[in-house]
């Protein structure tokens, strides 16, 4: 299997590989999805509180044998434990739930809190969203301690827009090593993303094959991003698919991918993703940019997501 095992700097010095396995979705699956990606090559792997995947990952990780320094994991912090005394509590969590004395990066998931307790999904008797009270300065601030006491290597944060990014980069001591969006080439947020290079802040993209994910309703009206004819046209001449010419887009702007399977060529296909596209086929993917945002959960979470973004 060829694939370039590109490794990305963090602005703490960490090396990070460009491909990541997501383990969003497909709860039950992802021990055995996690443990034949570990077996492909994959060194980077994506969970989350909130995925309920943290165990599975935990026991996939023990059982490939691979030692624990040579795999990069990434989790991140619920809305529900936003609350300064909660975040630690919540990290030891999914410390233990993955089975780690020490998580690479942590993120804060969303900038937007729930109301503190142990429902992830907190609601009043109509069905409505219970919000927290905690702004995600402070949220941020319990996560710099994370650093301090040894528990995080490096934290970041996801799904923010660029002027709460702005406002946590001015209160905050820590700059975040990553931020984890929704970025691919239908949503390809150029001028963001110089942003985010400018002040030395990672870019891991989430949902690199758009609007793929059936979850997702906003793209159900229009062609797979992975059917491109743009895309396939370009991995013609490298013998390469649209998905995988996507992923190289992405590492080819600096950036981390980090596609989801539970079928077991897809995710040997997903890690041959990493390879080197020529300047003029990255140019070339930079004009499908449509705008086009999948993932925004605004009205159900109670804020206003991405207000000054591409697809708001």
């Amino acid at each position: 299997m060829a694939y370039a095992n590109t490794k990305l700097k963090l602005n703490t010095g960490q090396e990070i590989p460009a491909v990541g396995f997501g383990t969003w979705q497909d709860k039950d699956a992802q021990e055995d999805a996690v443990l034949e990606a570990l077996k492909a090559g994959y060194r980077h792997i994506d969970t989350a509180r909130i995925y309920g995947t943290e165990p599975a990952v935990g026991r996939a990780i023990k059982a490939s044998g691979i030692p624990r320094e040579e795999i990069f994991i990434v989790t991140k912090l619920w809305n529900n434990s936003h609350g300064v005394d909660d975040v630690e509590k919540a990290c030891d969590a999914s410390l233990k739930d993955l089975g780690v004395s020490e998580i690479d990066l942590y993120l804060m998931h969303w900038p937007s809190p729930f109301k503190s307790g142990d429902s992830m999904f907190p609601k009043d008797g109509d069905g409505n969203t219970l919000v927290g009270d905690t702004d995600y300065i402070d949220t941020y601030k319990a996560m710099e301690k994370l650093v301090k006491n040894g528990k995080c290597r490096a934290i970041g944060v996801s799904n923010f827009s660029k002027a709460e990014l702005e406002r946590l980069l001015k209160e905050t001591t820590i700059v975040p090593a990553a931020h984890q969006i929704e970025l691919h080439p239908y949503l390809a947020q150029h001028s963001f993303d110089d942003f985010h290079k400018s002040k030395g802040i990672h870019v891991t993209q989430y949902s690199p094959f758009g609007n793929q994910n059936e979850i997702y309703d906003k793209g159900k009206s229009m062609g797979k991003l992975i059917d491109d004819p743009v895309l396939n046209d370009i991995g013609k001449k490298y013998g390469k698919s649209g998905a995988q010419v996507a992923l190289a887009w992405g590492i080819a702007k600096g950036h981390t991918v980090i596609p989801k399977s539970k079928t077991p060529a897809r995710i040997r296909a997903n890690l041959e993703g990493d390879f080197k596209l020529d300047p003029a086929d990255v140019k070339k993917i930079d004009t499908l940019d449509k705008k086009m945002r999948f993932n925004n959960p605004s009205k159900s979470f109670k804020w206003n997501f991405y207000a000054d973004l591409d697809g708001a």
